[in-house]
C-alpha cells in the first residue's frame, strides 16, 4: 500500500494538474474564432475570453500575494487594465502563470506550509492573515470552479470539451503522457 501523500506533494502535484488542465482547455479554445470566444453565454462571466481573463487575473492576485512582494492587489489591477482580446497572448500568460505556481509549489515544505500569508483585500477591507495551504487550496478550487464554467460553455460551441480528470490516477497515465511530456510536468 502506498504511503499517503505529503501536503507539500499535494500541492505539487495540483500546481501540475493546474497546468495540464488548463493547457487542455485552452487547446480546446484554440479551435474557435475571436468571435465565438467573445460571444454572449450563459455563465457568471458572459463569454468564453471574460472567464479566461478571469482565471488569469485572479491567478496574478494568488501568486503575488503567496510570493509576499506586496504586489497581489496591484498584479490584480494590473491584469484587469489588460483584458487580453485574443486567446493566443492569454494563453501564453496563463502557462507563464502556471508554471510561476508549479515553481511556488516545487519550492514547499514543511517551514513554508506553516507560514500564513497577508491576503491584501483593499483600503476599506484591509489585510488578513491565512495559512498558506488554505489559501493555495482556494486558488486551485477557484481554477478548478471557472475552468468548469468553462467547460460548459464550451459544450454550447462546436470546440469539443477536453476531458479534465485524467491526471492523478496510474489508470488514465497512458491518456496524459505525451501532454505532460510536452508540458515539461
Amino acid at each position: 500500500m502506498p504511503l499517503p501523500m505529503s501536503l507539500a506533494a499535494h500541492f505539487h502535484a495540483m500546481a501540475r494538474n493546474n497546468l495540464w488542465s488548463n493547457d487542455r482547455l485552452l487547446g480546446a479554445c484554440a479551435g474557435l474564432t475571436s468571435e465565438e470566444l467573445h460571444a454572449p453565454r450563459t455563465s457568471f462571466f458572459p463569454s468564453l475570453m471574460l472567464t479566461l481573463n478571469h482565471i488569469l487575473r485572479v491567478d496574478a492576485y494568488y501568486l503575488g500575494e503567496l510570493h509576499e512582494t506586496g504586489r497581489g492587489l496591484a498584479a490584480w489591477e494590473a491584469a484587469s487594465q489588460r483584458e487580453h482580446q485574443e486567446l493566443v497572448p492569454l494563453a501564453e500568460a496563463q502557462l507563464a502563470s502556471d508554471r510561476g505556481l508549479v515553481h511556488f509549489c516545487d519550492a514547499l515544505d514543511s517551514a513554508a506550509l506553516a507560514r500564513e500569508v497577508g491576503m491584501h483585500r483593499g483600503a476599506e477591507e484591509g489585510v488578513f492573515a491565512e495559512a498558506l495551504p488554505a489559501v493555495l487550496a482556494h486558488l486551485f478550487v477557484h481554477q478548478t470552479h471557472h475552468r468548469g464554467q468553462v467547460h460548459a460553455m464550451l459544450t454550447g460551441t462546436r470546440a469539443a470539451p477536453p476531458q479534465l480528470d485524467e491526471f492523478f490516477l496510474r489508470y488514465d497515465e497512458a491518456r496524459r503522457r505525451s501532454e505532460v511530456a510536452r508540458l515539461g510536468i
